[in-house]
Order: structure tokens, then C-alpha cells, then sequence
């Protein structure tokens, strides 16, 4: 194993990262929880993959990593802990405002507790008013008891069921003891906390790995799970305190239009894991929080949202898109979506989602095209990238090689293909195949 690189403790050069197999390789260890722990989508890739390509890339203090597809913000926390400068890309609000909020590390712990504590103290002595003790849950609904709940717009764009209506209602009450505290420095610190503990305690969803709903819980201590998290918060924001001067920078912006946020020449290095080209609707992961704390209250909004992500599910295309229009002589893209439509037609597959399988395939990978073009004059000649894909059958069981198809639509725009890592296997069930995710790594020359 080679030496560390100066100003980055802990990272070790290597020339490959060692393949992990399985569910294991996107394990978040105990020793990775502080800050990536704070919210974390159940899709995200994991912290010791970052570190193997910030070692591998040679960084070293003071360089600039982008992650323009960043979520809830992994690269640009396990860079900014290893005094790298950080900037993400997210077009999801919700994602956008929890990675901005991993990386602000500014934040007084006791300030933040002694404020939360507050807020805590407030909305618990609401509740017993209205005969509501947090601590000791109802295990039958009470009857007779008037509840807050979302309007009706908003409501539905939640999963059904996916909080009860005694847990809704508290959630509420103490967001609305919340708001006066909006100007509050700690006050994204708290909502974050909120959000964790809305999606993996107070809710009923579950994650296997689709979103999904489990068995309802009548009532929840929503106030106490609530502080719990902001309890680790302020724990970690000790942990981090040194490196809090670190630069990190988050936009909330359309990944394909990279280049209007970014320098000329001004990244060292991208890794990332942008959508995979499959039918999941990645907005769905973060609904309830979405619409919970307000990043999303309307059907337009949400449209509005969609518009801004690549094209990776059939519910996320609309009548203009033309990002097919990058790849429309590519060969291998056109081949794969002829047979997606040969296969539907064999199948006599025939709705308005079903029709439209070939053509999100060809948007998919135009989008990704129109992103790396795009992307070419924020990077240094040197730049090296990863970007961590996975093969995909979604589409009627017609193998989609993700990595080898991004690797070439990056090389016939000017990049160089260094290698393709394989990062783990999946077992799909409905192909019985194992599916490679893997980790593309290019090099941008420069100069064009």
C-alpha cells in the first residue's frame, strides 16, 4: 500500500479500488456515521468508496471535488473531512437542502441543543395540552380529538399511509413551533434532524430498497426522536469542528447545465453517481419529507422539480425533452432502444409508460451526454472523474451496459477513458443475472 497523500489523513494511493461484493459494499460504517448519518438516501453510494477514488486521484489538500449529481451529499462530506474543497450539483430540493446542510459545519452544538431544547420543551407542553403525552404513545387512535393534517393538494402527493394521522399531527405542531425560529443559525440543523427521524422513525415507510409502505403506526414520540437526532448532530459538529473553515459549496441546479455554476477550469476532480437508467422514480425517495417541510406543495412544483433531473423513468419525461438528440447516432443506444420497442410490441405491452421504454432509454443517455459536454470547461486539463453506474434490465428485461455505453459517449466527447472499475455485483431476480455496478473513470486532456 502506498504512502498517504499529504493533507489528507487516512487516504492511501491505490491504483485500483478493491472490489466489494454485494450489500456489504454499500455498508455505511460505524466509523463513517458522523455527518453522513445526519440523512442519508437508502440508495446512496458509501463513504469508503469516495475515499478510495480521493486516494486514487493523488488529491491533496485545497483541491477542488464536484459531485455533480451529489443527493444527500456523500462525496462532498467525505471530502470536505479530508480538507478538500467541495461542490455539488442537485436538481431534488429536498436532496439539495440536506447536502447543503451536511457540509455546514459553522454551528455552534450548544446553541444548537439549547435552541432545539426549547422548541422541545414548547411543543411538548402543546401536546399535553390537547392530552397528548409524547413519551407515552397511544396504542389505539383517540377518538374525538381534532388533528392537523396537510391540505389536500399536498397531501396527495405523499404515499398513502405512509405517516398516521396521531404522528401527522404532532409532526406538525412542531414544525409550526419551528417557523419562529427560521432566522435561528441552527434552524436547517433542526429540520434536517426532523427529516431523519420523520422518514426512519416516526413514519410508516420502509425501504427494501424500493420506498414502500409498512405496518402503520398508531402514534410515535415524535418530540423525542426528534431531539435525538439533533442530539447527534451537535455531537458530530464537535467531532468536525476543525475542518468547518473547509470551502463547500451546494447549488440547487439542472445537472445537464453544469458549466453556468461553475469557473472555467476550476475542478480537480469529480466523483459522483448520477441516476441509473431504470423505471424508479428517484423524487419518490424523499415525498414525505419533501412535502413535510414545504420543498414541495403542488403537482406543478413537483413537475417543475422533474424537469431539472435526467431522464431516467418514463414518469419523468415530458413533450419537449430532445436531450435524445446527443446521441442519435450513437449505434449501440439506438440498437438497445429498437429492441426495448421490438420486445414491447412481442409482448403486446401497450401503455402510455410501456410505449415510452425505448425512448427514455435514448433521453437517458442524451442527458448524460448533454451533462459531460457541458461539464468540459469547469474541469482543469488533468481532471480525473468517477462516475459510479450500474447495468440496468428494467426495461422489459433488455440489458442496458450503463458503464461501457457512458464510457464511450465520454470518449466521442474528447475524454479519456482510463479504465472501468467493477465496484460490486447485484443478483436480479427477474433476468436471474448478476448486474456489474461499476465505476467509469475518465481523464479530461484538456484543450478542446
Amino acid at each position: 500500500m502506498a504512502s498517504k497523500q499529504p493533507g489528507l489523513p487516512g487516504l492511501s494511493a491505490a491504483t485500483a479500488p478493491a472490489e466489494r461484493n454485494g450489500k456489504a459494499a454499500n455498508r455505511l460504517e460505524a466509523h463513517d456515521r458522523p455527518v453522513h448519518d445526519w440523512y442519508r438516501f437508502m440508495l446512496s453510494f458509501p463513504p469508503h468508496l469516495v475515499r478510495d477514488y480521493l486516494a486514487d486521484f493523488r488529491l491533496t489538500a485545497g483541491q477542488t471535488v464536484l459531485d455533480p449529481f451529489c443527493g444527500t451529499g456523500t462525496t462532498l462530506v467525505e471530502a470536505k473531512k479530508h480538507g478538500l474543497r467541495a461542490v455539488g450539483i442537485e436538481a431534488n430540493l429536498f436532496a439539495h437542502f440536506a447536502s447543503s446542510v451536511k457540509v455546514d459545519w459553522d454551528v455552534d452544538p450548544d446553541g444548537l441543543l439549547g435552541g432545539c431544547q426549547a422548541v422541545a420543551q414548547a411543543a411538548t407542553e402543546a401536546l399535553a395540552a390537547e392530552g397528548l403525552h409524547d413519551n407515552q404513545p397511544f396504542e389505539k387512535q383517540p377518538r374525538g380529538l381534532p388533528l392537523r393534517a396537510l391540505d389536500e393538494e399536498a397531501g396527495k402527493l405523499i404515499l398513502a399511509h405512509s405517516i398516521s394521522p396521531l404522528p401527522l399531527h404532532k409532526t406538525l405542531t412542531l414544525l409550526e413551533l419551528l417557523r419562529p425560529h427560521a432566522e435561528a443559525r441552527y434552524d436547517r440543523h433542526a429540520l434536517l434532524a426532523l427529516a431523519n427521524a420523520l422518514v426512519f422513525q416516526i413514519s410508516n415507510l420502509h425501504f427494501g430498497p424500493e420506498v414502500g409502505v409498512g405496518k402503520p403506526k398508531v402514534d410515535y414520540p415524535v418530540v423525542a426522536s426528534w431531539m435525538g437526532q439533533v442530539e447527534k448532530i451537535a455531537r458530530d459538529l464537535r467531532l468536525v469542528a476543525e475542518r468547518a473553515a473547509t470551502p463547500a459549496s451546494v447549488y440547487q441546479a439542472d445537472a445537464r447545465q453544469a458549466g453556468a455554476w461553475l469557473a472555467a477550469e476550476s475542478i480537480d476532480a469529480v466523483i459522483t453517481s448520477p441516476p441509473y437508467p431504470n423505471e424508479k422514480d428517484y423524487t419518490r425517495t424523499t415525498r414525505l419529507e419533501s412535502v413535510l417541510l414545504g420543498f414541495v406543495s403542488s403537482k406543478a412544483e413537483l413537475r417543475a422539480l422533474k424537469q431539472q433531473l435526467i431522464r431516467s423513468n418514463t414518469r419523468g419525461v415530458y413533450k419537449d425533452d430532445d436531450d435524445d438528440r446527443w446521441v442519435s447516432e450513437h449505434p449501440e443506444v439506438e440498437r438497445i432502444a429498437q429492441a426495448i420497442e421490438a420486445r414491447r410490441i412481442a409482448l403486446g405491452k401497450s401503455s402510455g409508460f410501456e410505449r415510452m421504454y425505448g425512448k427514455v432509454t435514448r433521453l437517458y443517455f442524451g442527458g448524460m451526454a448533454r451533462h459531460l459536454a457541458d461539464l468540459r470547461p469547469a474541469l482543469k486539463p488533468g481532471a480525473k472523474l468517477a462516475y459510479v453506474v450500474g447495468d440496468q434490465a428494467s426495461y422489459l428485461q433488455v440489458m442496458i451496459r450503463t458503464g461501457q455505453l457512458l464510457g464511450e459517449i465520454a470518449q466521442a466527447l474528447g475524454y479519456e477513458l482510463v479504465r472501468t472499475d467493477l465496484f460490486r455485483t447485484r443478483f436480479a431476480t427477474a433476468t436471474r443475472e448478476q448486474l456489474r455496478e461499476e465505476v467509469v473513470v475518465l481523464r479530461w486532456p484538456g484543450g478542446k
